[in-house]
């Protein structure tokens, strides 16, 4: 089967050592919206996929995964490197299939298994396929031509890809005269129809980092976050109807706020997925969300007159205010340090040094939520994270398919456990061709966990043992042992400049777990006193 995509001349090969790296790079390559053919050999290779493969599921990301197999006859029979392979993902495939050992006579059925496959990994619900592919020996040979090609269309349409002038009507309805916000993330549909609608209603977009949409300063505000952090500004300004657009954002504070009871929520997606944590839904809507928010804009009618205030202008002198709150305490911070740069400011650094055209990819955990709380995301720039599961593995990899795929100047924003995670994806980085940049913070443990309930509560030494778990590695060292080209930045500078070193190369900033919890809480305190000054002025 490897021979066989080998000497295909119209399929692009990547070989990855670890197969855990190599479904993730997969995973990165179908973020832009065509799958990769994933192949490993039997047995616990085969288990390595799993990761990216639930990954792949909660985030309808396609990918073709093919497994090859012991054949029936040394299945449960203590065969080497054998295990139970049969529907192996469960139910996180689209898909699955073993068709048998290849045999000529049934030649005639593989166009059609692999129409099959590929529209199932790239229908209304795209996601991965598992197709289960068993070999007896010879395992070595030459690959017969193909049968002829049969013309075949897969059409897979959601009932309502644009929806009905009845309901666009009923829904324009729920929103004229009242106050509300657009929530917009991944998938939230293109930026002019977001902000079209935006304006012609006369509401905010609460723009999470992977919208698109950071960068329209007439409707954005990419400091929701921060803003709903002052008590006043969040009650006051209580929307009457909620308008979601795509995947939910990854800010907690603002999912909290958008969770209070009495509210009106609509959601509209592109594919089926039901996305209602918090039970707060009142419409579901699946439909193509850039046709959607056009329609919407050529009916609705805003209602600011009857408004006791501007209302999209009150959210955006808020964004205004705690964008300069967010710069004034990053620089205040960077005096009381001696110009060392903050995590905060390390995120805000990297997405404002990105190019047009440049991908970011964003591990979970403390890098997204920086991201989230502190950045506004240039135009042109993509961000992407895996918050499907919300995991911190196969980051580097997710990274490399998106440069592999897209062949654009890639930058990877992670922190130190997440890239000590991945660190197999390394293996022969240098050769394959791409710019990826790895931004890796190194605070030495789980820095997230010192935000929460067992740092203030545990003694510290149980703490670090179980949750800030300190690994002790010298990252650059492990980097240049790859060959990779390896810098040491302390300073905002050093990072800007950092930012325009062609790749593949590891920029390391280094920091302190506690110091980094005060450094947040300080900027959230500056920011929420600014936006109660505005709205007390």
């Amino acid at each position: 089967m490897a021979l066989a995509l080998a000497n295909r001349s119209d399929l692009h090969v990547h070989v990855f050592h670890d197969e855990r790296a190599a479904a993730f790079a997969a995973l990165g390559i179908g973020l832009q919206g065509t799958p990769a053919i994933l192949l490993c050999t039997s047995g616990t290779a085969a288990a390595h996929f799993h990761a990216a493969v639930i990954e792949a599921n909660l985030s309808n990301v396609p990918i073709l995964v093919c497994t090859a197999d012991r054949p029936p006859e040394l299945r449960d029979v203590g065969a080497p490197q054998t295990i139970d392979q049969i529907k192996l993902y469960g139910s996180a495939v689209r898909w699955f299939h073993d068709p048998g050992v290849a045999d000529q006579s049934a030649s005639g059925s593989w166009r059609s298994l692999a129409a099959h496959a590929f529209a199932a990994a790239t229908g209304l619900m795209p996601g991965p396929v598992h197709l289960n592919l068993p070999f007896r020996e010879p395992l070595l040979g030459q690959a017969d031509a193909l049968p002829c090609r049969v013309g075949f269309t897969a059409v897979d349409a959601p009932s309502s890809p644009v929806l009905a002038d009845t309901v666009i009507d009923e829904i324009a309805g729920l929103m004229a005269g009242r106050r509300g916000v657009i929530v917009a993330g991944r998938g939230c549909g293109s930026a002019d129809a977001v902000g079209a609608l935006a304006l012609a209603a006369g509401w905010p977009v609460l723009a999470d980092a992977r919208s698109g949409l950071r960068h329209r300063a007439d409707v954005s505000i990419a400091a929701a976050d921060s803003i709903l952090r002052s008590s006043s500004f969040a009650t006051s300004h209580r929307p009457e109807i909620v308008l979601r657009l795509g995947a939910p954002p990854a800010s907690k504070v603002l999912n909290q706020w958008l969770a209070e009871p009495g509210v009106q929520q609509v959601h509209v997606a592109a594919v089926p997925t039901w996305t209602d944590p918090d039970g707060v839904l009142t419409r579901r809507l699946v439909a193509d969300p850039t046709a959607t928010c056009r329609s919407l804009a050529a009916c609705v009618k805003p209602g600011e007159a009857t408004w006791p205030c501007d209302w999209l202008g009150d959210w955006l002198a808020a964004e205004q205010a705690a964008q300069g709150a967010i710069a004034s305490s990053m620089a205040e911070l960077a005096a009381r340090a001696n110009g060392s740069i903050s995590e905060p400011l390390i995120a805000r650094t990297v997405v404002a040094g990105l190019g047009v055209g440049a991908q970011l990819v964003v591990s979970s955990s403390m890098p997204i939520r920086d991201v989230e709380w502190y950045s506004q995301v240039p135009d042109g720039v993509t961000v992407n994270c895996n918050r499907g599961a919300n995991g911190i593995d196969g980051v580097i990899a997710t990274a490399i398919g998106v440069a592999l795929a897209t062949s654009a100047p890639t930058t990877v924003l992670i922190g130190d456990v997440a890239f000590l995670h991945d660190s197999s994806a390394l293996i022969g980085l240098g050769r394959r061709g791409v710019d990826l940049l790895i931004v890796v913070v190194d605070n030495d443990g789980g820095g997230i966990f010192s935000f929460l309930p067992p740092a203030s509560t545990l003694p510290s030494e149980r703490f670090e043992q179980l949750f800030g778990t300190p690994h002790g590695v010298d990252l650059l060292a492990l980097s240049k042992a790859h060959g990779l080209d390896c810098l040491l930045v302390e300073s905002e500078a050093e990072l800007q400049q950092a930012m325009v070193r062609g790749g593949p190369a590891v920029t390391m900033i280094r920091s302190e777990r506690t110091g980094n919890v005060t450094a947040h809480e300080f900027i959230q305190r500056v920011v929420a006193d600014a936006v109660a000054k505005l709205k007390d002025g």
